[in-house]
Order: C-alpha cells, then sequence, then structure tokens
C-alpha cells in the first residue's frame, strides 16, 4: 500500500498537523488511544481521507515472555477502530523478570534491543508470529536505536532483519534516525545495514531529529532533522522507493511552519535521492501483504522454542535491566561507561514522562521534582506503567516525610489519596499515619 508523506500525530500538535498541507497519512500512538473512542482532530483527519497508522510501543516482542493477549488484543481493537491498513511495533523488549526467572517484574519504561543471537532471533520470531494471528491487518516492525550493544552478537542488524522477514514475512518499519544513531554510538555502518536487509520488505520510513551530548547521540524526537539523517535517507531512496516516509517530532513541539520546512526536506531528499530511470529491476516494488516470505510460500510452520532457550533469553535481559534500572552488578561483557549513560537516560525519561501523566506533581514539589525523582529512581525500578510509577513516587515522598513545606505536604497528601483508592497497592502503615497526622493538623 502506498502510504505517501505523513507525520506523527501528537494531541500537543493537533492542529498543526490537521493544518499541514500534503500529508497523505498519520500515526498515532496506539497505547495514548481509547480503544472507542477517537479524538476529535483524528476523526477529522479520517474524514478527509487521511490514513491513520497505530504504532504500539508497549508489546516488548523481543522479550523473553510471549506476547500479552489483552495488549495484543487492544493493539488489534485500535487498527479495527481506525480502519488502518496495518499497524506497528519495535524490535525490542520492554519488560523482564516474572514467572521466568521466579524474580519480581521489571518495567523499562524505553526500548531496548534484542540481543542479535540465533537464540533471541528464535524467540523474536515466535513472538511475532503469535502477534500476527492475532491481529486483523499486517504487521512491520521496527529498527530501534540503541545506546548499548551486548557482547557476543552472531549477526549484524541487516541480517537479523533479514532472517526475521525472511522466517515470518513480517514487514519492517526503518527508522533511519536510529540507523544514524547506531552507527555514532556503535560504530555500525548504515550503508552497510540497508545494503543487507530485504528493502523490498519495508512498509514505511522513520524520519527523526535527536542531539549529540560527549560523542553519544541522543534519538530524542525532539530536535530538528539533521542532515548526516537526511543523509541516511538518501541512502536507503537510491535503493528502494519507500511506500512511506513520516516525520516523528514527540517533545518541543515546534510552530507548524517549522514542521512544514522539515517535512519539505524530507521531500526534496527524497526527489534529489531518486535513481534515474533507466533499464533494470524494480526495487520499489512491494511485497505483498503478509511480506516477503509469505508472498513466495516459503513460511512453513516452525518447530515451537524451547523452554531453554526462552529461560536463557529471560535470564540475559533481566540481569541487564535490573543493572540499568535498580543497580545491580553489570553482567559481564557490557559496556560500564554505556550502562551509566543508558541508565540516567531511563532514570530521566521516567522523571519527563511522570511530569507528563501527573503535571501536579512537579507543579506541587516545584524545583525540587526533578532531583527528588531521580533519587527515587535511582533505587526504586519501575514495576508497572506511568501512572503506577507516579503514584509510587508520591508515596515515597509521603513515607520520607516530605516535603517540608506544610501547604505542600498537605496537597501532596489529597493528590494521592483522590488517585489511590480507598485501598491503594503497596499503602504501608506508615503512610496512613503521616497522612492522617497532616490532616489533622491542617
Amino acid at each position: 500500500m502506498e502510504l505517501g508523506i505523513g507525520i506523527g500525530w501528537r494531541p500537543e500538535i493537533a492542529a498543526e498537523v490537521e493544518a499541514l498541507s500534503g500529508i497523505d497519512w498519520v500515526e498515532a500512538v496506539a497505547e495514548n488511544l481509547c480503544a472507542d473512542h477517537l479524538p476529535d482532530s483524528l476523526v477529522r483527519l479520517r474524514e478527509r481521507g487521511v490514513t491513520v497508522v497505530p504504532h504500539g510501543v508497549a508489546l516488548g516482542l523481543g522479550g523473553a515472555d510471549r506476547p500479552d493477549p489483552g495488549r495484543l488484543a487492544a493493539l488489534a481493537a485500535r487498527a479495527e477502530l481506525l480502519g488502518a491498513p496495518l499497524v506497528t511495533e519495535h524490535i525490542a523488549f520492554v519488560r523482564a523478570g516474572g514467572p521466568l526467572t521466579a524474580s519480581p517484574r521489571l518495567e523499562a519504561g524505553h526500548l531496548l534491543p534484542v540481543p542479535r543471537t540465533w537464540d533471541a532471533l528464535d524467540v523474536l520470531c515466535e513472538n511475532v508470529r503469535i502477534a500476527q494471528d492475532s491481529l486483523p491487518v499486517p504487521l512491520a516492525l521496527e529498527n530501534i536505536a540503541a545506546l548499548i550493544t551486548w557482547p557476543d552478537e552472531e549477526l549484524t542488524e541487516g541480517q537479523f532483519l533479514a532472517e526475521l522477514v525472511e522466517r515470518t514475512g513480517v514487514r519492517l518499519l526503518i527508522d533511519v534516525a536510529n540507523l544514524h544513531t547506531n552507527h555514532v554510538n556503535l560504530g555500525q555502518d548504515p550503508a552497510k545495514a540497508l545494503d543487507e536487509l530485504p528493502v523490498e520488505a519495508i512498509a514505511y520510513v522513520h524520519v527523526a531529529g535527536g542531539v549529540e551530548k560527549n560523542g553519544v547521540w541522543h534519538d530524542t524526537h525532539a530536535h530538528p532533522v539533521s542532515g548526516p539523517v537526511l543523509d541516511v535517507l538518501a541512502e536507503l531512496r537510491s535503493r528502494v522507493d519507500p511506500p512511506g516516509v513520516l516525520l516523528e517530532r514527540d517533545d518541543a513541539f515546534p510552530p507548524g511552519a517549522e514542521l512544514a520546512g522539515e517535512l519539505d526536506a524530507i521531500r526534496a531528499t527524497l526527489r534529489r535521492a531518486a535513481p534515474s530511470a533507466g533499464p533494470g529491476p524494480d526495487r520499489g516494488t512491494a511485497p505483498a501483504p503478509g511480506g516477503t516470505a509469505a508472498a513466495e510460500g516459503r513460511t512453513a510452520p516452525p518447530a515451537p522454542v524451547s523452554a531453554a532457550t526462552r529461560d536463557r533469553t529471560a535470564v540475559a535481559q533481566t540481569a541487564l535491566l535490573s543493572a540499568l534500572v535498580a543497580g545491580t552488578p553489570a553482567p559481564e561483557g557490557f559496556d560500564h561507561r554505556r550502562l551509566r549513560v543508558q541508565s540516567r537516560a531511563l532514570a530521566a525519561k521516567r522523571a519527563d514522562v511522570v511530569a507528563k501523566v501527573a503535571p501536579e506533581l512537579p507543579e506541587i514539589l516545584g524545583h525540587g521534582y526533578r532531583a527528588a525523582f531521580l533519587a527515587y529512581a535511582g533505587s526504586r525500578p519501575m514495576s508497572g506503567g506511568y501512572r503506577r510509577d507516579a503514584l509510587d513516587f508520591a508515596e515515597h515522598v509521603l513515607i520520607a516525610g516530605g516535603p517540608a513545606d506544610p501547604a505542600a505536604r498537605r496537597r501532596l497528601t489529597y493528590w494521592w489519596q483522590d488517585r489511590s483508592g480507598s485501598r491503594p497497592p503497596r499503602r504501608t502503615t506508615r503512610l496512613v499515619r503521616a497522612a492522617r497526622a497532616v490532616l489533622v493538623g491542617k
């Protein structure tokens, strides 16, 4: 399916997106949409004939566990609500621990890289097939940006993606900004990755901005698209005419005119990089729905992944995530400096997202919010979603006797009580006493 030029729809820029000219489609984060009600802006865009694609971020198909049926059902419901031609997710793991390791469940709150090993590939392929069987439309998977790499990897990124497509017939969502990120951070050549991956399986392409700090590229989605990222887009366009290209922006949203300028730069890059017409194979032909392998009839039912393979994957991923969010020793073979950078980045993202989902917290705590949250995050891994994290943080502050200002403490107590319910999880006698003391003394 030809999608054309699109932009990531976010509530903060809904009006700007509606006002942009030449937009053929938009992508919306699936988990941010209600299952039975669309935002008015998306309704208006659909009425104008603009395609909307749900983009999932929470399945964790690269994780050791099989995909959660509830999350799959939610993604399927959003695809049907939107009348979407496909859905997308990431080649990543986002949680670890739990029954497979007999340890507490840990949430990363971020997309973490899957080891490019045969074990991890076996697990990913089976998880992808489970997801494909549960979704009403084709699935495409995105390559992610990484600050860290796994030791003893057995495949390059291009080889890993090619094998994934061959085994499952899944489509690919290629993020050229992520290819650039991995070039800066990990020394991986984006041109080599493009040479190795099956470009005919590309469903669409992401383009996004980032920033380099101390030799590390941060894929922020909060900065303008840089020249090197557009160069990777040109490399891709020289090999294939992608069915769709989309501009992503998730924070520090600029005016609509600036977004329009970035879209114009993307269009210009695609025009300049297009190979001149001439004899030769047409590398821009998209495969049939289901992907290359499915189209060629080469997807024989595979043997189930062994429990031992999933167990090995679970132990490895849990050890890494625990080192990143719980301060446990770094697994052997990892770059300790990069792990510290990733750990700080995860904590900072938690602070930023909690401030968005619970804006009352930075308002109540003022300038002390960020330092207090980072101190909390350093010793308390996230075990649920960000809203649960916000409640746990508020609980932690109150138990510790904060905030120091009595008025702020009253406000935080009321806020926590209002959202935690009559029997909130993890309530302690100490917290109850602290809350009652505040209310009595108000």
